[in-house]
């Protein structure tokens, strides 16, 4: 819609201010390039301060009122670039001075900060635009030097020039150029097509899947480092990103080594610094002019760089026409061929193809003035120039031939190149259909003037160094936001930019075969034809043509290899997920990427050092490899899991195309060269473990994420199927946590112990419960859970938080017993700490809650442990010395008291500690017998440990037992008739409140009537001295019966046990560092809950470091396998 409303201000008779005689004054927008959004006015709109509300209500009748008045003009907001999480939903920031007006929506207005009207959502999509990140706005800085800022045009770019012309110039290049012949000639034309076709394929199904991804949505500048980040989460997409900004960083080396070799071997071949006096020295002379000329092209370009990106865009086009003619002039010459092939004679010595630089005719004598002589050639090979010089056997045996270099399109040399002739390193090139004579010195053959191979050749290896000719498929994508219509133009532009050049490649190998000789397509650098470059001698209408265009497209893809890698590199840095990178993320006043520049010719320099062409093609062919391999990988993912999001507007792709083209790259990968790609992929392992392990948490809603969620719904399903086997049970912890009134940890020790328990292993579950309602306690809950998470943190517990609120504590606590976890990954474990401040409490409901926690654990079947003086548990960086962990088995529990102890010592915490089991015996027990049984019973359960039994005789109860006891139950009766007291004191509190404003209104009442005679038998002071009185008399009945009462037998037996037992357990283990004891369960009979907390206290009585254990009724270890 192109209509707004515009808040026009009017005094206070309802007239337009300023034009108080127009009936029908309409007020066009007073700023509309400011950049608001819809339903945000101009500068009249912006003086209402944020703070008031929408309706205006003034307190003079002067004051100016605005109004709404309805406005056709056509919005202009919204130049911004919206946040990545979403840019409509909840943004806020622009809208902080735009108040909503009207009462159609008056429902809602509530919610309008964060449900925006439809209206503004729509206005907000309808002016979004994303432009690349660079080119643009740093020269728009350079132009305007930071005074002002340009109004941003709306791309304009269309699927031809933004998207096809682009890729064309990324794809087709060096490679072509000074490669491809030699590609022909030594794989021959069928091999040659199985390469080309390879590699094409693998380009053509990553650019399908690419296209599903570049149209599921806006892609912005970063182009495939966006779109695997994205989609795969920030480990992959750092990896490959980095990945990707090494393979364009090293394309830049190639192609600046690309220049050098152009301009060195077939411009200026004089400027060479090197020269090598002797043949075998001219492939190190060359490496050394290449690193000399290479580095400084290096610095040149950085300059030009670094000086202004605009120079290297307006230069694009130059570039591009360079390309495009050198093509047409490949295709204008091989025509010509069929008519009148070009003179290009190449000399052969019996078999052997030489170098035609150092002599001007193919003969070893020459008829001149009726004499003959020798020729330069014949000097190459003889000791002295006479006829009867000593020379080189297979000279003498052979004669010298010239034949045609490029004999044409109808000369059926196709047939003679149609297969391989690869071989080693210094292997002459040799055409096998003329005739050659034995006689040579292959010790001698070095030093003659044969053209030779340079490197080893094998079909891998080609594959290798032609694969970087078929990259640059990404450059579509990179200019999204150029573009008019983003998300057609990408599949159709890059899809069509493929198939041309990959029609431009299969023709090429095929005329190139059948237009040239076998031999000079094997010569590398044309030393056959004079140092011609061996491409330029089939164009029309001068092999210049293809020299000067190869040097300027050369000079251009390096130019923009070092514009586009850094501006990787910076945006890989601002992602901030890579914490090592962030230097990188800064740059000049206008973005310019200063310091990602300066490492990006710095490791550009590497490749210069390596300074062959053929050694660095296949580093930078492993980089896009991996980079292609993980875009088809986003888009197979997104298909299968069918995620909500994935909805590219690219209709023609599939999972099955995306795997194939995945395997695809990983099988030429490993096809170019094995090693290369192990170090890639060692690489990208690295980097992944690294943002995983330091780097800053993103959250993408990418597809590895949901992956993930698949794979953890299909192992929750398949554990929820049966209860785990014994020989798997591990405890899965529920840590009951505390937390203070400021949402702080109390006992951070607890998850200490629960680290040092679990290592990492299994579920752990950190719950705490907060009480009262969750509308009311919303922002404590939320703090207490962050709170928690830091805890856990700096403890390094892994697991999950949970925090409930509940009414009340007790249900809180229950909610989490029952409910935490979900289907077969639920808790079987709960941990917690013993409440050490029961005793002072006056609230009982704090001992009573652990009470029925334990009660719940038990009923739920899941292990118990109680820390008792848990904060005096080591923390995860204490190490302790020599000692033990004492085991007082009592009962048996399932064998959870065999298992902690075995787990504990698994941590560095607990290692050195030794394991000691002490056991109970009876009066009627053989206490030997027992413990050979145990040690036996330990043996099979392969647990080192000390074993000892320990005897309690039935001896009678003593005085101390029994005063324990009924001091026991005195105390318990006192806190009920206190608890008693109090209750009646508050109900007769609320009493007399309830009859004092009764009577207040009686008398009001009776007020209004008139005054009446009132009759009152108690006075108040009279009515609490009565009262006083009575109670007095219940509490001296009370102190009486506390005096004269006995204890209960059932107690005395109990504490009986407990004072026993805690004097044997303190006389063994009082300086053990942790002592596990079965813990005893609480009456059924719940008024004696009480009396259950102080036999624990009693039983725990002198011992430190104390874990009681309850096992949850099965078995938890076994001694089979």
């Amino acid at each position: 819609m192109g209509e707004r409303f515009v808040v026009v201000p009017v005094d206070g008779g309802g007239a337009i201010a300023g034009e108080r005689e127009r009936s029908d004054a309409v007020v066009s927008d007073p700023a509309p390039d400011t950049g608001g959004s819809a339903g945000g006015g101009g500068a009249g709109a912006e003086e209402i301060e944020e703070g008031e509300d929408s309706v205006f209500e003034p307190q003079d009748p002067n004051t100016v009122v605005p109004i709404l008045e309805y406005n056709r003009e056509p919005n202009k907001y919204g130049d911004g670039v919206p946040k990545e999480n979403s840019p409509f939903i909840n943004n806020t920031e622009n809208d902080k001075g735009n108040s909503y007006d009207g009462t159609n929506m008056a429902l809602f207005e509530e919610e309008m900060d964060s449900n925006p009207m439809v209206s503004s959502l729509l206005n907000k999509l309808a002016n979004y635009t994303n432009l690349t990140q660079g080119a643009q706005e740093h020269e728009e800085a350079d132009d305007d030097e930071g005074s002002k800022k340009k109004a941003v045009k709306s791309p304009q770019m269309g699927t031809f020039m933004g998207v096809y012309l682009p890729c064309l110039q990324n794809i087709l290049g060096v490679i072509l150029f000074l490669r491809l012949t030699w590609i022909v000639g030594t794989a021959g034309i069928l091999e040659s097509l199985a390469i080309v076709c390879l590699c094409c394929s693998c380009t053509m199904l990553t650019a399908i899947s690419m296209s599903a991804i570049a149209t599921n949505g806006v892609v912005p500048a970063g182009g495939s480092y966006y779109m695997i980040s994205r989609s795969l989460g920030p480990e992959f997409g750092g990896a490959v990103g980095l990945c990707f900004y090494l393979g364009t960083t090293f394309a830049g080396s190639m192609y600046i080594l690309g220049t050098i070799e152009i301009l060195l071997t077939y411009i200026v071949p004089k400027a060479a610094i090197f020269v090598a006096e002797k043949k075998e020295d001219q492939l190190d002379a060359l490496l050394n002019n290449m690193r000399v000329y290479g580095t400084c092209c290096l610095a040149l370009m950085a300059v030009v760089v670094f000086v202004g990106v605009k120079y290297v865009n307006k230069l694009a086009l130059v570039f591009l026409a360079c390309v495009i003619l050198s093509i047409l002039a490949i295709y204008a010459g091989v025509i010509k061929t069929i008519f009148e092939p070009p003179d290009f004679p190449v000399c052969m010595l019996g078999n052997r193809t030489l170098q035609n630089l150092n002599f001007d005719k193919c003969l070893k004598t020459d008829f001149i003035d009726n004499m003959t002589v020798t020729t330069k050639l014949w000097m190459l090979f003889c000791e002295g120039p006479e006829l009867n010089a000593t020379c080189n056997d297979y000279f003498v045996n052979n004669n010298v031939t010239m034949i045609q270099g490029i004999p044409g399109l109808t000369s059926r040399v196709i047939s003679e190149n149609m297969w391989s002739e690869y071989g080693p390193l210094g292997m002459m090139v040799e055409n096998k259909k003329l005739s050659s004579l034995g006689g040579s010195d292959s010790a001698q053959d070095i030093y003659m003037p044969y053209v030779v191979n340079d490197i080893t050749t094998f079909f891998t290896l080609l594959v290798g160094i032609y694969f970087p000719s078929v990259t640059g498929i990404m450059a579509g994508s990179n200019r999204s936001g150029d573009l008019r219509d983003a998300q057609k133009s990408i599949p159709v532009g890059t899809i069509l930019a493929i198939a041309t050049t990959s029609v431009i490649y299969v023709t090429c190998v095929v005329l190139f075969g059948a237009c040239i000789e076998g031999v000079l397509l094997r010569d590398k650098f044309g030393d056959s034809v004079k140092g011609n470059l061996v491409i330029g001698t089939l164009s029309w209408p001068s092999p210049w043509v293809i020299v000067i265009g190869s040097f300027f497209s050369c000079c251009g893809a390096g130019l923009q290899s070092l514009t586009g890698a850094p501006r990787l590199l910076q945006a890989i840095a601002r992602d901030g997920i890579v914490p090592f990178l962030q230097v990188f993320g800064h740059g000049k006043a206008n973005g310019e990427p200063t310091w990602a520049l300066l490492l990006t010719a710095g490791i550009c320099e590497i490749g210069i050092l390596i300074a062959s062409l053929d050694a660095v093609a296949p580093i930078l062919s492993m980089f896009f490899l991996m980079c292609y391999l993980f875009v088809n990988l986003a888009c197979a993912v997104q298909t299968l899991l069918r995620t909500p999001n994935w909805r590219p507007r690219f209709k023609y792709y599939h999972w099955a195309l995306s795997f194939l083209g995945m395997s695809l790259c990983l099988a030429l990968m490993f096809i170019c060269s094995w090693y290369y790609a192990i170090v890639a992929m060692a690489i990208a392992g690295c980097i992944y473990k690294y943002i995983e392990y330091r780097g800053a948490e993103k959250e993408w809603g990418d597809g590895i994420r949901g992956l993930s969620l698949n794979a953890a719904r299909y192992a929750l399903i398949r554990l929820e199927e049966a209860p785990p086997h014994t020989k798997n049970w591990r405890p899965q912890v529920l840590v009951l946590l505390n937390v203070d009134s400021d949402q702080g940890v109390k006992h951070p020790r607890l998850l200490s112990l629960t680290t040092q328990l679990k290592a990492g292993k299994g579920l752990t579950i950190v719950g705490n419960v907060l009480e009262g309602t969750y509308l009311t306690k919303d922002a404590e809950a939320k703090r207490a859970e962050q709170n928690i998470k830091s805890s856990m943190s700096a403890e390094r517990t892994k697991g999950f938080c949970h925090v409930v609120v509940s009414s009340n504590l007790r249900d809180g606590m229950s909610h989490l017993i029952q409910s935490a976890g979900l289907g077969g990954m639920k808790h079987n474990t709960v941990l917690m700490a013993w409440p050490g401040t029961w005793r002072q409490s006056n609230d009982p409901q704090s001992w009573k809650n652990f009470i029925e926690t334990v009660r719940e654990s038990t009923a739920a079947h899941h292990a118990l442990l109680v820390a008792k003086n848990v904060d005096s548990f080591p923390t995860n960086q204490d190490r302790l010395g020599e000692g033990t962990i004492d085991v007082w088995w009592v009962v048996h529990d399932g064998g959870m008291l065999m298992l902690l102890p075995f787990l504990l010592r698994q941590h560095k915490v607990w290692r050195k500690c030794k394991m000691r089991i002490f056991t109970v015996a009876q009066m009627d027990d053989n206490s030997i017998q027992m413990k050979k049984d145990l040690q036996m019973f330990l043996y099979h359960l392969r647990l080192d440990a000390e074993v000892e039994v320990v005897e309690m005789h039935d001896n009678d109860i003593s005085a101390f037992t029994y005063e324990k006891t009924l001091m026991m139950e005195q105390r318990s009766q006192m806190l009920k008739q206190m608890q008693l007291s109090r209750t009646e004191r508050e109900r007769e509190a609320q009493l007399i409140h309830d009859r004092n404003t009764a009577s207040h209104a009686t008398i009001n009442d009776k007020a209004e009537t008139g005054p009446d005679r009132v009759h009152m038998t108690w006075t108040k002071d009279k009515l609490f001295a009565e009262r006083n009185r009575n109670r007095e008399c219940n509490a001296n009945v009370a102190v009486r019966d506390l005096f004269n009462m006995k204890p209960n037998q059932s107690n005395v037996r109990r504490m009986h046990t407990a004072v026993k037992l805690n004097g044997v357990v303190v006389n063994k283990s009082q300086g053990a560092h942790l002592v596990l004891l079965n813990m005893p369960g609480p009456p059924r009979n719940r008024g004696g809950d009480e009396n259950y907390m102080e036999f624990l206290e009693v039983l725990l009585e002198g011992l430190n470091r104390v874990l009681l254990v309850r096992g949850g009724g099965r078995e938890v270890i076994t001694i089979y396998s």
